[in-house]
């Protein structure tokens, strides 16, 4: 077990590296506790002492004073998004397990959705998978490239939020009859 002031020692030097670099990876922890004579898996401990000062985000951990503005507005936006469609999952899953009499959860959102494209035409479309990052959707058309407005509704179709999703894939899954897979942007409400 190692001492408490050795991994001190290496959180100060990761701090020192992330001001540095702007961010720094769990690789770059292991290799100052290798540096330090110290086991690789305490990388863990390490950023656990700094973490007041650091920002999780896609893998790295950013220095809060080297985060900067877009960075930091990016992450809002980023956890906005998060907690409006963990808060809709929710409301959907209560839903359906009001109308389900299987023992097991159903977690795929199939719900009417609608769909504004940048030159303010809108579509009528059915969601059918929804996660924190992203959704696919399934309609006529092909949105390939697009950043559209994406308005999701609760059971009794009351308006939840409207999202900002840039489509990233589009396959046909039949005669007219098309699949959009997407990731969100920005919250818009």
């Amino acid at each position: 077990m190692p001492s408490s002031a050795s991994l001190q020692a290496v959180a100060d030097s990761i701090l020192r590296l992330a001001k540095r670099q702007s961010f720094i990876t769990p690789r770059d922890v292991r290799a100052e506790l290798r540096m330090a004579g110290v086991a690789e898996t305490e990388w863990k401990a390490v950023i656990a002492l700094v973490q007041n000062s650091l920002v999780h985000r896609q893998g790295r951990y950013y220095h809060k004073e080297a985060f900067s503005p877009r960075l930091q507005k990016e992450h809002a936006q980023q956890q906005a998004i998060q907690k409006a469609i963990r808060r809709l999952i929710r409301e959907h899953r209560s839903e359906e397990r009001k109308k389900e009499r299987r023992d097991q959860e159903r977690v795929d959102f199939v719900q009417p959705v609608k769909v504004r494209t940048e030159d303010g035409k809108e579509h009528a479309l059915m969601s059918r998978d929804l996660s924190s990052t992203g959704v696919r959707l399934l309609g006529t058309q092909r949105f390939l490239g697009q950043r559209v407005q994406l308005e999701l509704s609760d059971g009794d179709g009351k308006p939840v939020c409207r999202l900002l999703v840039r489509i990233l894939w589009t396959c046909s899954v039949g005669d007219e009859l098309f699949e959009n897979g997407g990731n969100f942007l920005e919250l818009l409400d």
